[in-house]
């Protein structure tokens, strides 16, 4: 054979081998995603005629509105019932599921989904009270983005394992009513500085709200010399740490809205105190809220958000499932649509939620990225930028939320 029949001969060889391995690396990876895929079909199929019981905070008209599309649309799409099992705090759900555990009620528990972060994920995960993991394996996973969000993967700094689904995003946000107030306090001397000149114009919601909690979070960050130690577990030094803290209340309460002496229990409830003119501030841990309750008529149109010079703490919410659930494929089946590109925008439209998104909009397919620009392209008074929202601040270790909340109610709850 030539010099040059034997390089042809060796070129169609590799050509031929290379044309092979191509084809079957092509095989193969359709049949993974069939079978990833199929899969996921097997646990749909499974989900229909499923009752999922969705154990979420009900405190807001238009979450609970917005809870009621996801019920239609899974009922209609996969043909699961979605039932909104009602609280007041998340905690009422988890102390429900550790009672089962606890009467020995492993299967067919009463929850089948829980809108979960912070200090109840850190429960139930350290009481083996979770199924999974889970979320990894959600077909809408893949849009998630979890590297720029990285609140996706650790929940108030412990790594959610696959055992969460992400849902949201937020981050603290201080209202004002720019009608009354010309320059909002950008820091928490300014803070108490405006109070003591117009008493009785601020106040925050009660903890163990969720709001007031974060707002008790929040102060501590601004107020302590190291910050770093927030993200550790409370330690015997929480008094010296908190001391600031404390003090900072202690000058604020006899100055708030009815001197401290009460407290409104929620942030809608703040936000009608700001409605109906009896305080100048609200917060809020939606950065869409202030548009969205101006556009709904439950914060005037003079309302606007804005964050401390130094941030606000950030972070994600997220969906999980019982290990007890009754209908633990319903529960997936709800948790992938809850992060389907649909459910995102829609949750996302200030209008209906304004939620943030947890999803890598860049990276998603063409026609669903025309449904956040829609969103997007809509201007809204009150409306907040990424740039208007400036450093988001990490959550501190669960522990500190529990031992903030108990020294609060010992102080302050009577």
């Amino acid at each position: 054979m030539s010099h040059h029949a034997s390089l042809s001969y060796l070129r169609n060889c590799t050509l031929v081998f290379l044309t092979a391995v191509f084809l079957l690396g092509s095989s193969l990876c359709a049949t993974t995603a069939r079978a990833d895929h199929g899969e996921f079909h097997k646990t749909e199929d499974k989900a229909r005629g499923q009752t999922v019981w969705f154990a979420a905070w009900a405190g807001s008209e238009k979450i609970n509105a917005y809870l009621r599309w996801v019920a239609d649309e899974v009922k209609q799409r996969h043909g699961v019932i979605l039932k909104h099992f009602k609280l007041e705090s998340t905690s009422d759900a988890v102390r429900r599921v550790l009672a089962e555990k606890s009467a020995g009620k492993h299967t067919k528990g009463g929850i089948d989904l829980i809108w979960i972060n912070g200090e109840n994920f850190r429960t139930m995960k350290e009481q083996k009270l979770l199924f999974g993991p889970f979320a990894n394996r959600l077909p809408n996973a893949k849009y998630v983005d979890y590297k720029n969000k990285p609140a996706t993967r650790n929940d108030f700094t412990i790594p959610t394992d696959g055992y969460e689904s992400p849902w949201g995003t937020a981050q603290l946000v201080f209202i004002y009513d720019g009608a009354r107030v010309a320059k909002p306090p950008k820091n928490l001397k300014q803070l108490l500085a405006y109070a003591k000149k117009n008493k009785g114009r601020f106040t925050y919601p009660s903890p163990p709200d969720f709001i007031g909690t974060t707002f008790l979070k929040q102060a501590l960050y601004d107020l302590v010399e190291d910050s770093g130690v927030l993200a550790r577990p409370v330690d015997d030094d929480f008094d010296e740490i908190t001391k600031p803290l404390w003090s900072f209340l202690d000058q604020l309460h006899p100055v708030m809205w009815q001197g401290g002496r009460s407290f409104p229990k929620s942030w809608p409830k703040q936000n009608q105190l700001l409605n109906d003119g009896e305080v100048y501030f609200s917060l809020t841990f939606n950065p869409g809220d202030v548009a969205s309750s101006i556009a709904q008529g439950t914060l005037p149109k003079s309302a606007r958000g804005y964050v401390l010079k130094r941030g606000t703490i950030g972070n994600a919410h997220f969906v999980a499932i019982p290990y007890n659930a009754n209908a633990k494929e319903g529960a997936q089946v709800v948790a992938n649509f809850l992060l389907s590109p649909e459910a995102q925008a829609r949750k996302g439209d200030l209008e209906v939620w304004g939620d943030p998104t947890v999803l890598a909009v860049n990276k998603l397919p063409k026609s669903a990225r025309t449904l956040f620009a829609k969103i997007e392209g809509e201007a809204k008074v009150g409306a907040m930028s990424a740039k208007d929202l400036g450093k988001s601040l990490p959550e501190p270790h669960p522990s500190w939320s529990e031992r903030l909340k108990k020294e609060w109610q010992k102080r302050y709850g009577g």
